[in-house]
């Protein structure tokens, strides 16, 4: 099993989490997303990921044999919640699963995408917005996920985002936050998330997970 990613990649951070959790070893192969242009970019990754982007898992299908280029990080997980027999990230029952998936969701679809590396790039150089506007959006976007996240918190959390088990939605969280952190996003209105920020530090395949862990990581 080869994992394509990128130390300071959330959607790279959130499948390290997944595997860590589920106790499953991958090789990492680090794909720069800066330098050279961007190694996302090249031919030779683009066979692997027409979308230039990462996560990509590389994995031999038990079924036929062949390798499997899968990518999109949440899908990645959904492979890996089916064919691991370890720790489940998804609750059994269709509405709990939905509830975690809704808050899984909602950082990973309506939050991230909107601050991820290529989208922070074309605000600086292809509209030109100042570092001030680009940090004015930034924060925009946590603040209006995060405000929403935290309700549904007090409704289902427990230790973690949905009772007292890790689920997809901390997976999907903890990323969000690391960087939240290190663009100086103010978290005190949200005590909830830091609360979890904190008990899924706690755990070792978190800690594992952390960019600055990473063999690539550049701090």
């Amino acid at each position: 099993m080869k994992l394509y990613g990128y130390w300071r990649s959330s959607a790279a951070y959130r499948v390290r989490i997944a595997l860590n959790l589920k106790g499953l070893e991958a090789e990492h192969i680090s794909v720069h997303l800066v330098k050279d242009g961007g190694q996302q970019h090249k031919p030779e990754y683009i066979d692997l990921n027409p979308q230039e982007l990462v996560p990509t898992l590389v994995v031999k299908d038990a079924a036929s044999g062949t390798d499997l280029k899968l990518t999109q990080s949440l899908a990645i997980i959904d492979y890996l919640e089916q064919t691991s027999k370890s720790v489940k990230l998804l609750p059994e029952s269709a509405a709990e699963r939905a509830i975690v998936n809704s808050m899984a969701l909602l950082v990973a679809c309506d939050v991230h995408p909107l601050n991820n590396l290529g989208i922070l790039q074309y605000l600086s150089n292809d509209l030109e917005v100042t570092d001030e506007q680009k940090s004015a959006w930034y924060h925009h976007w946590i603040h209006k996920g995060f405000k929403a996240l935290e309700v549904l918190l007090e409704q289902h959390c427990g230790e973690y985002c949905f009772g007292d088990s890790v689920t997809l939605a901390d997976v999907c969280l903890i990323p969000q936050v690391y960087n939240a952190k290190r663009f100086n996003v103010p978290l005190d209105s949200y005590p909830n998330i830091i609360r979890i920020w904190d008990n899924c530090h706690k755990l070792a395949a978190f800690e594992k997970a952390l960019p600055e862990n990473q063999d690539d990581a550049v701090v």
